[in-house]
């Protein structure tokens, strides 16, 4: 989306300040909040794109202020309420439970949104020159703003994955292709950029068009 959310390619903010000895976690409250969302999705009917929606949600004035776990809490509260699940309100499960000893082996697994190849065609082939196209979504996407407008050649095709876009607007997962496609880092910011760093981004058949 066009907003403050997509920070890629940015600048003006000042240098990045690489903490020393970063903890994984600054505060134990941020610990549960990983365990509680990495849960949640076994009973709760919502995706990280539905996530990542809500994310986008919150005002951008505070989205620069807050850390980066209370973006999590944000988006996941606005979630439970959208699907009826309150303090007050009796929960019902709308998927299989997971038990506390469960998670961190559902985390090491992740879960693909690979979906059936079966009578999608690819629109791509791998070393055809493609444009990504130059859009501005209200909504969620996963096409970075630094990258619309641009050409690289697609390197691989991954195969057919839920498309991120549709899903987070509640359409469905509409499966599309899902290519990897190699950028010249001076095709994306210029002549400064070093002439032999490539950028490789994972951008759905839908983001793209013939070169």
């Amino acid at each position: 989306m066009n907003s403050m959310h997509d920070l890629g390619g940015m600048d003006g903010f000042g240098p990045v300040v690489a903490e020393a000895n970063e903890p994984v976690f600054h505060a134990d409250w941020e610990r549960r909040m990983f365990a509680i969302a990495s849960a949640l999705p076994f009973t709760v009917p919502y995706a990280d794109d539905h996530l990542r929606r809500e994310i986008e949600r919150i005002p951008p004035a505070d989205y620069l202020r807050l850390p980066y776990y209370a973006y999590w809490l944000h988006a996941i509260s606005r979630l439970l309420e959208e699907h009826g699940v309150s303090a007050s309100a009796p929960f019902k499960p709308a998927g299989a439970s997971i038990k506390a000893n469960e998670v961190d082996s559902a985390i090491q697994r992740g879960a693909s949104t690979r979906m059936p190849a079966e009578r999608i065609v690819p629109r791509f082939a791998v070393g055809d020159r493609v444009k990504a196209r130059n859009i501005h979504p209200t909504g969620h996407t996963r096409l970075p703003r630094y990258a619309r407008g641009k050409t690289g050649t697609v390197a691989r095709n991954h195969g057919v994955f839920s498309f991120a876009d549709s899903n987070a607007r509640g359409d469905g997962p509409q499966p599309h292709h899902l290519y990897a496609v190699a950028f010249t880092a001076r095709e994306l910011w210029g002549e400064e950029a070093a002439a032999q760093d490539k950028l490789y981004l994972d951008l759905w058949g839908d983001y793209l068009e013939p070169a």
